[in-house]
């Protein structure tokens, strides 16, 4: 997705007038989002402050890249779903302690699937935009990602975001397998995938956040 592309999907209402059906309908989506990150981030984060966190930082790549304010904030309201299809894997891969074997990792890469499979069809803006990230937010810049091995501009611009603000929020996150890693550590590794794991432009956007702030976030 292009930046025209993603203004293309504004959910904002115009200002002024702003129609109250208008106003009313994008209630609607922001609520509808808000749940069912609830519902995906329920079983393995009962607080919801990975999605929390992950909707910031996405919604603040989207404004350093130069989008339009109601494309950032679009992609901010989908990105807390980027997770939804783990709904549907067993607790013993999602909430395993130790490493997953290599039938277990295949069985988790399916929630990116299933995701986009709960999302599809709908005519919500949002939810459009968040069957995009549930499916791509996995692909890597050089192909080498999943579930479809996309490369470069041919991953959705929302999942390429997204990408890097599931990563870094992971990587300074306590999880059962890992202690947080301090956040200089973090940045390190995220401009080390820089062209590799990432679209450079989009590091170099996330680099200039203040990613401090955007982790207090919950």
């Amino acid at each position: 997705m292009s930046p025209a592309s993603a203004a293309a999907l504004d959910v904002d209402c115009p200002s002024p007038p702003c129609d109250p059906l208008t106003a009313a309908a994008v209630d609607v989506q922001q609520e509808l989002a808000t749940r069912l990150a609830i519902v995906a981030e329920f079983r393995d984060d009962e607080t919801g402050a990975h999605a929390a966190r992950v909707a910031a930082i996405s919604g603040a790549i989207a404004t350093a890249l130069g989008l339009p304010e109601s494309s950032a904030r679009l992609i901010e309201l989908a990105a807390p779903l980027h997770d939804l299809g783990k709904v549907a894997i067993a607790d013993a891969i999602l909430l395993k302690q130790g490493p997953l074997s290599d039938a277990e990792r295949r069985v988790m890469e399916e929630h990116t699937t299933t995701g986009a499979r709960m999302l599809e069809g709908s005519d919500m803006p949002v939810l459009q935009v968040a069957r995009a990230i549930a499916l791509t937010h996995h692909e890597r810049w050089d192909g080498a990602g999943y579930p479809n091995r996309l490369d470069g501009p041919r991953i959705p611009l929302p999942g390429r975001i997204v990408a890097i603000a599931d990563v870094f929020d992971a990587l300074t996150s306590d999880r059962p397998y890992k202690r947080a890693w301090p956040v200089a550590d973090a940045l390190a590794e995220i401009r080390s995938l820089r062209g590799s794991h990432f679209d450079p432009v989009i590091v170099a956007a996330f680099l200039r956040l203040d990613h401090r702030a955007l982790l207090r976030v919950s």
